[in-house]
């Protein structure tokens, strides 16, 4: 049975690393892996999204409308955007955390009000977590990414130790300690 995973957010919270991440661990755990990334105006502030899928035997990247077993958002007006993804037991895993676009800062529109409650009507599986609050207790907020790799770990049935083995090969070696405590720490929160 192959498993569907949309990682989305906004360009410069690390999604990409955690894509790569995840897919390591989904091969060294002997799945066939496929993986797409749409990250046009990421440098920006734009939306970053990631497709990633693993099973016996994978045939295509990408997730289509109603096929993602979990979206994970690093940002909650990013899960709105991509509710459309998550099957109808799908699990949603967002970030309580906004991140306003450029017409939001600008002035010109506003930021959605109720952005959970609305992710709510749409997700009967429901995961909100103060993921930069968790990251801040680690002592470094750029940690993020892997806090919220510690949650997604929790949802899906990838071994602890792969995890923190692809987590140790993937991030800058000084940061290797404070991202384990980071995973961990994601793994671990309620």
């Amino acid at each position: 049975m192959t498993k569907s995973i949309l990682i989305c957010g906004v360009g410069g919270q690390g999604i990409l690393l955690s894509s790569d991440i995840l897919a390591e661990v989904c091969m060294n755990s002997g799945y066939d892996m496929k993986k797409s990334e749409v990250h046009g105006m990421a440098q920006r502030g734009g939306s970053v999204i990631s497709h990633v899928r693993y099973g016996e035997k994978v045939h295509s990247p990408l997730i289509g409308e109603g096929g993602a077993d979990i979206i994970l958002s690093y940002e909650k007006l990013e899960a709105l955007r991509n509710l459309s993804y998550i099957e109808k037991n799908g699990t949603v895993i967002v970030n309580d955390m906004a991140i306003l676009p450029i017409p939001v800062a600008s002035g010109e529109v506003e930021y959605p009000q109720d952005v959970i409650d609305k992710i709510k009507k749409h997700a009967s599986n429901l995961v909100v977590i103060d993921g930069l609050g968790i990251a801040k207790s680690t002592g470094n907020i750029r940690t993020l990414n892997v806090v919220l790799l510690g949650v997604l770990a929790r949802h899906i049935e990838l071994a602890y130790e792969n995890w923190l083995a692809v987590i140790e090969e993937r991030v800058p070696k000084k940061t290797i300690e404070v991202n384990k405590l980071a995973f961990e720490s994601g793994y671990r929160s309620k």
